[in-house]
């Protein structure tokens, strides 16, 4: 095979594994920690997210350890243990904060991967970085897990993570999940390092994603621009010389990541919370309706779009902001990033101005504000909301959804929500609504805000009822269960039995595209 400027030679030697592994690694981007400065000595506190609720328990029980970044650039943290956990801290520099995570994660692959909303931009040095920061990853799970450990990798970041552990730890289970979308194959085209990041993920026995349309998109652009073949979930990975990894069967499938429903129900429960929902209310004037909206300032989440309907609402007079108001909170997101800067001045434009126009001495027609809240202080506010607006663009799930709904303890409240989250898939009875037909959009809003009652009701217990069943530990429980049913030799055996009965399947493009699989003509881009 000819080499090209962007291939860079991957293979390495396999290593032993250590005598005191871990036998359930996780590898992230980040550290499940925070780290408070405000004392004489450096503490740290673990973070309030979905994902460390739902792998702690395993890690506890299976002597995990977690690797990832602590958040500090240029300073090496020796390991630590917290809350049962062992955490391995790898060091960025601040040129590599720039350049594989502003720069290729979230300047390249993150707009590529979100429909191209904004255009990715792609440039060698970036992807260099990335590949160095995906080997360090590799090599600190190589020489952590135990003697057929478990290694689970996440998120886009790092996607050539497995690829590289399998060359070096081939005796190891490697389970990926991509917390965002999947594109379709013919926007994934557009990377020039779409077949190492194929590659990449080929190299874990399972991979997952959050809705089926993902993990049909990753299967076929596997099919298109990798060459390899498919059979249902299935995708049959040769054997690699070159990064020194052998054969084997990837799958690919959903798995729709949820939130801590026990716990959220729990603390919106608590008389404190109750009380400050409440407080809340008063505080905005008691308006008869209570609109709420919750996102990381980010282009993908449609916040202008939301805007501009909410204020041709008020303009037209079809609500009273004496009686309806909107809460928004934009929490700060990638602000070094220049899109992130322009949907900042966006969106803080358009609030002032629907509040120059609609607002009064004692009315504000949206409360905006650029920060972040407290676990607690966001439980009140989904407490206190009537209405929550999901109008993403696109986006992996959307667990602020969930979240919603998790608090709304009295089975009351309207989740709209926009097509295009992975959450719309399973909470169909929220509002659907579209975030580009702004027409729609406004009679969505007011549906939702003239609701009945009864209709309130029946929708959200309804959307309760799921989300008890699948909360993030039947998540975590249903990958971690999948990968470890998976055998790589008796699913090769199986596949070869299939192959001597059937007859060869179709190649691209005259192929029948497989549910979810987006339908166009296939073509592979000159490098």
């Amino acid at each position: 095979m000819t080499r090209t400027s962007t291939d860079h030679d991957t293979r390495t030697s396999p290593l032993p594994p250590p005598p005191d592994g871990a036998d359930f690694v996780v590898v992230a981007n980040r550290l499940p920690v925070d780290r408070d400065d405000s004392g004489p000595e450096p503490s740290w506190t673990t973070s309030p997210g979905g994902l460390v609720t739902a792998l702690a328990p395993v890690m506890q029980a299976n002597d995990g350890a977690w690797i990832g970044w602590a958040g500090i650039p240029d300073e090496d943290i020796e390991p630590f243990d917290i809350d049962g956990m062992h955490l391995v801290p790898l060091t960025l520099s601040s040129d590599e904060v720039v350049s594989y995570y502003e720069g290729f994660s979230n300047a390249t692959l993150w707009p590529l991967y979100h429909d191209v909303i904004v255009a990715p931009e792609f440039h060698r040095t970036w992807w260099e970085s990335y590949l160095r920061v995906n080997t360090r990853f590799a090599e600190a799970a190589a020489k952590t897990a135990a003697a057929g450990a478990t290694v689970w990798v996440h998120d886009y970041q790092l996607q050539l993570v497995p690829a590289l552990v399998r060359a070096l730890r081939p005796d190891v289970s490697i389970g990926f999940f991509n917390h965002i979308p999947f594109p379709p194959a013919e926007l994934f085209a557009q990377l020039p390092w779409r077949s190492q990041i194929l590659r990449g993920l080929l190299g874990a026995d399972l991979i997952g994603f959050q809705r089926p349309a993902d993990a049909a998109n990753f299967r076929r652009a596997a099919r298109v621009h990798a060459g390899f073949t498919t059979k249902s979930s299935q995708i049959r990975v040769p054997e690699d010389s070159q990064a020194g990894t052998g054969a084997h069967i990837a799958e690919a499938r959903a798995f729709p990541i949820s939130v801590d429903t026990p716990a959220l129900d729990a603390a919106a429960r608590d008389p404190e919370t109750v009380a400050r929902a409440q407080q809340i209310r008063s505080d905005l004037g008691d308006p008869e309706t209570l609109i709420l909206g919750v996102d990381r300032l980010d282009y993908t989440k449609g916040i202008s779009h939301r805007l501009k309907a909410y204020g041709e609402l008020l303009a037209d007079g079809s609500i009273d902001p004496e009686q309806v108001t909107l809460v928004q909170i934009a929490t700060p997101s990638r602000e070094r990033i220049e899109q992130y800067q322009q949907i900042r001045t966006d969106v803080e434009l358009a609030a002032g101005r629907i509040n120059g126009e609609h607002s009064d001495l004692g009315t504000t027609a949206i409360h905006y504000f650029h920060h972040s809240y407290p676990r607690e202080e966001m439980t009140a506010l989904y407490l206190a909301a009537d209405v929550l607006l999901v109008t993403a663009l696109r986006d992996g799930m959307n667990l602020v959804a969930k979240e919603y709904v998790a608090c709304r303890t009295g089975e009351d409240g309207v989740l709209v929500l926009s097509e295009f989250a992975g959450a719309a898939d399973h909470m169909n009875q929220a509002v659907l609504v579209n975030p580009h037909d702004i027409d729609g959009l406004k009679a969505n809003i007011l549906r939702a805000i003239e609701m009945e009652p009864a209709e309130r009701r029946r929708r959200m217990r309804a959307l309760r009822r799921r989300l008890i069943r699948d909360d993030v530990q039947s998540w975590s429980r249903s990958f971690l269960d999948t990968l470890e049913a998976l055998d790589d030799d008796k699913d090769l055996r199986r596949w070869e039995a299939a192959e001597a009965k059937e007859p060869p399947e179709p190649t691209e493009p005259t192929e029948s595209p497989e549910p979810g699989d987006t339908p166009a003509t296939p073509r592979e881009p000159a490098p």
